[in-house]
């Protein structure tokens, strides 16, 4: 094994805690949930950037390039001054919700450019103005611009011209699990002298404050040399810890808040928050303690840094007391653990990689392990306030039926400042990248959220801390299943007792679909919105503006879905467990059922299939008894691809009882399998298919659509929104209302769910990654015999495992260089296209335009993005220098469209 894998195994075994130390500080505190005690539940007013350097924290800490302990006791992070801002840069900063013309967005410039899953090395990169940082600009010009503008970015402000600004990178190499080496390197990349005040900060995450039984850590400065001074970190739990830095000042306040400037009331110390802050902006040498002492300290550096000239500055964060020269390892210890990370990469992903290919990876991967955060959030604490406290007055409690939630781990995040809270179906999406790098922190994540201290009793899963009741996609069952079958293939190595555990759990999950989700009783379903915001053209987590409800092709699918990874883990436990025969006929038996709703035609039934269009909608039910297929072509239609599941016949032949039952379905339930054709007709190796889509008269015309580039298909993947609604827009009138959707490649042009979300024309990667992986199982059943039109009209005839190939192509090509040296994510930003200095660090954005392929979005979603790295690994033996050419083949069968 690895130098990595042999830390992670020492991990695993309890034998040293490499995973204690980590990059858990949040990038944004400020304006969430956990830190709204308002009455309205307006949580970015109540907690605004402008009140964060000054008012403590209740629930977590943030910071730029940060590191803490697994519980967030200890914290590190990087705060910097260029002599012009009006605060010290201490957190990043970005519009919220309101301010934006798109919602929520991030307006700075920083990137993970390496981490390993012990976290025994990290680099990060931020880049730092020379000019005043233009907050209000930002503000004032974004709050000026509506929906069709495009967003207003701090490049834009034009203070990075001529290349004013500072690098600073931030590394992390650990020497032991307890001793992490700290190196700073700060480089001027302007054309003149320009001076940076440097700032490392260690600081304790404010306990005491809410709690009188919660003891007051404390900093300290230690004896120092002439060659370093040292802060000395005493608490109650986390015990001594020691930051040593290179000789320099040192300053010391305490993290509490500044009620004075805040609310105009006293101080109970004269050393506050932002004390630090007022000493090095304003030179109020009283706001730092002369003692030495307190709960927040920074270490003081003071550079002038000459035309592209570069300083670096070494600290050490240790629980060695007795280090007489802390720095005299650094080169050695940095240089063996880049190579050690390096070495790792490289076993993840062994086939031979264009340079660029590796490079998408590496930062994707390296995203992923920088996105985990300390989250800690417990309900019913803070729904009734702290005994410190006065108790919180709150008009409508949010997440009041949740008080059994009490969150306090490290979670895989969407992001850290736009969404630094877990998502249910965006983790899910997480664990498989993460899966390839490290199995056992993916597991854990799955587990987590099928505890009972995250399940609610009744067995949904919580969704965000928005609203933990909305419903997300079920896909916790896939991921499991996905995550299990990484970890044979990567590592060699199988764990049925994670996959039963989580399959307990998840069988209430199940049954609370069933029980709430299904209106009628008759297996059609109705999620709300599903995670997709605005595909449609009502808001469906609301009430229907016409009245009555929807029955949802994409919730029936997602539910066709969860059968089938159900039927999927139950027939892998068979292997140590026979009983799970039963379980494994009865989430078959359910998918025929849900299978047959979606495409039965009868009296009283409206099928979600149109057979007209020849393609799945949604069916709205007016309070009348009058129904609508809401004849808009989007993704809806294409998730029921995504309920699709093979059964070898070596599975069938090891479960006897099982292959009676199923025998018994095919021969005495024709009419569950009428649309199912292929059930009952082995494919290649004697399979049998699973599927709602039936491969023979519904599948050819799915793929039609999907691979039309008229339609669903991008040069960067599949659309969300077929783009035949840009000269036809759906229109649906009722009621005396028009209610209209069209195709908008980009940003979104409504305020729905906030607008900085699109499901009208961007793509997705997720959705993308599981249309990938359908088309391959359906390969798998149908071989290489059946071959369609890619793209449409082309004359070119791939095999669906070629189709499934040239999508990953697509959706990789939004990072690749293209042939003239531009990247299609960073769309027409001349900054990152045409700079050395930008142009191969790499955002991953929550989406990306439907037609050039530009991010749009979250900008550091590397979450459920970061799957572009296991599409490389996937198509790894092909990505070497160039894309193959398909030449067209001959028609070996087809199917008359």
């Amino acid at each position: 094994m690895t130098a990595e894998e042999n830390r992670l195994t020492a991990d695993r075994d309890r034998q040293a805690y490499w995973r204690r130390w980590g990059p858990y500080l949040s990038e944004r505190q400020w304006g969430t949930v956990r830190e709204d005690y308002s009455a309205d539940g307006a949580a970015w007013e109540h907690f605004p950037h402008e009140q964060a350097r000054s008012r403590a924290y209740r629930w977590g800490e943030d910071g730029i390039a940060g590191i803490s302990d697994n519980h967030q006791r200890l914290c590190f992070a990087i705060a910097l001054w260029n002599g012009e801002d009006p605060i010290l840069k201490e957190r990043l900063f970005g519009l919220t919700g309101p301010e934006g013309n798109h919602g929520e967005d991030v307006k700075e410039y920083y990137f993970y450019l390496d981490n390993t899953p012990s976290h025994a090395y990290m680099k990060y990169l931020y880049k730092y103005p020379h000019a005043a940082f233009p907050y209000t600009q930002l503000v004032e010009e974004n709050q000026r611009r509506g929906y069709h503008e495009p967003e207003f970015e701090l490049a834009d402000t034009g203070v990075f011209d001529d290349d004013r600004y500072f690098d600073i990178y931030i590394e992390y190499a650990k020497a032991t699990d307890e001793d992490m080496l700290i190196q700073i390197t700060a480089i001027n990349r302007g054309t003149e002298q320009s001076k940076l005040r440097l700032l490392p900060t260690l600081w304790f995450r404010n306990s005491w404050s809410w709690d009188f039984h919660s003891p007051k850590p404390q900093l300290q400065q230690r004896d120092s040399s002439d060659s370093h001074s040292v802060i000395a970190a005493n608490h109650p739990t986390l015990g001594d810890r020691y930051l040593y830095c290179q000789s320099t000042t040192l300053l010391f306040t305490e993290n509490e808040t500044n009620y004075e400037r805040l609310f105009g009331t006293h101080n109970s110390s004269p050393y506050v928050k932002d004390g630090i802050n007022d000493y090095i902006v304003h030179g109020r040498t009283e706001a730092i303690n002369p003692q030495q002492l307190g709960t927040k300290a920074a270490a003081d550096y003071e550079l002038t840094l000459d035309a592209h000239q570069s300083q670096t500055i070494q600290l050490r964060l240790t629980n060695r007391a007795d280090l007489a020269a802390p720095f005299a390892e650094f080169a050695d210890i940095f240089a063996l653990r880049q190579q050690e990370a390096d070495e790792f990469y490289q076993r993840i992903t062994p086939n031979r990689l264009s340079d660029d290919a590796r490079l998408i990876q590496r930062q994707a991967f390296a995203g992923l392990l920088w996105t985990k955060q300390y989250y800690h959030y417990v309900v019913e604490d803070w729904l009734q306030g702290d005994p410190t406290q006065p108790p919180p007055q709150r008009d409508n409690p949010r997440n009041s039926a949740w008080i059994h939630l009490f969150n306090d781990d490290i979670i895989s995040m969407p992001d850290k400042w736009e969404f630094p809270w877990f998502a249910a179906w965006d983790l899910a999406f997480h664990c498989l990248p993460l899966a390839t790098i490290d199995p056992d922190f993916a597991k854990r994540q799955l587990e987590r959220l099928t505890r009972e201290w995250y399940m609610h009793p009744n067995g949904q899963i919580p969704a965000y801390e928005w609203h933990f009741g909305d419903v997300n996609p079920p896909v916790h069952a896939w991921a499991t299943w996905r995550v299990y079958q990484i970890e044979q293939e990567v590592y060699g190595r199988s764990d049925p007792q994670f996959l039963e555990r989580v399959f307990q759990k998840l069988l209430l999950n199940f049954t609370w679909w069933v029980n709430q989700k299904d209106h009628n009783g008759n297996n059609i379903f109705q999620g709300g919105f599903l995670g997709l915001d605005n595909i449609g053209i009502f808001d469906r987590s609301a009430a229907l503006p016409t009245g009555g409800y929807l029955e949802q092709s994409d919730a029936t699918s997602w539910m066709g879905m969860y059968c089938l990874n159900m039927l999927e883990i139950a027939l892998e436990l068979t292997k140590t467990n026979p009983t799970y025969e039963d379980i494994a006929s009865k989430f078959f038996e359910h998918f025929l059922y849900i299978a047959d709703a979606m495409n039965h035609v009868g009296e009283q039934h409206v099928p979600l299939w149109d057979e007209e269009d020849r393609f799945f909608y949604d069916v709205l039910h007016l309070p009348d008894g009058r129904h609508h297929h809401l004849k808009v072509r989007s993704m809806v239609g294409l998730v029921p691809l995504f309920a699709t599941g093979i059964l070898e016949s070596s599975t069938l032949d090891r479960l006897p009882d099982f292959k009676r039952r199923f025998e018994w379905f095919i021969a005495n339930r024709p009419n569950l399998q009428r649309n199912l054709a292929a059930l009952s007709t082995p494919g290649t190796q004697a399979r049998r298919l699973l599927a709602i889509v039936n491969p023979i008269d519904r599948l050819p015309y799915i793929i039609h659509r999907l691979l039309d580039e008229t339609e669903f298909l991008s040069p960067y993947g599949v659309r969300s929104l077929s783009k035949i609604h840009a000269q036809q827009p759906y229109t649906f009138a009722e009621g005396g209302q028009l209610h209209t959707i069209a195709y908008e490649p980009a940003e979104s042009t409504t305020g729905m769910f906030g607008g900085n979300s699109n499901w009208r024309g961007p793509i997705w990667l997720p959705m993308n990654f599981l249309i990938i992986e359908s088309l391959q199982k359906f390969h798998t059943y149908l071989g290489d015999e059946f071959i369609v039109e890619c793209p449409t009209g082309s004359g070119q005839w791939l095999t669906l495992a070629e189709v499934a190939t040239e999508l990953s192509y697509r959706s990789i090509g939004i990072f690749e260089q293209n042939a003239a040296g531009n990247r299609p994510v960073h769309g027409g930003n001349r900054l990152f296209q045409t700079n050395p200095n930008w142009r191969n660090l790499l955002l991953f954005y929550e989406h990306f335009n439907g037609d050039n392929g530009a991010g749009l979005g979250a900008n550091h979603q590397t979450g459920w993005t970061g799957l572009v790295a296991t599409l490389i690994r996937d198509c790894s033996e092909r990505l070497q220098t160039s894309k193959p050419q398909h030449p067209p083949k001959q028609i070996v069968s087809t199917v008359d469209r």
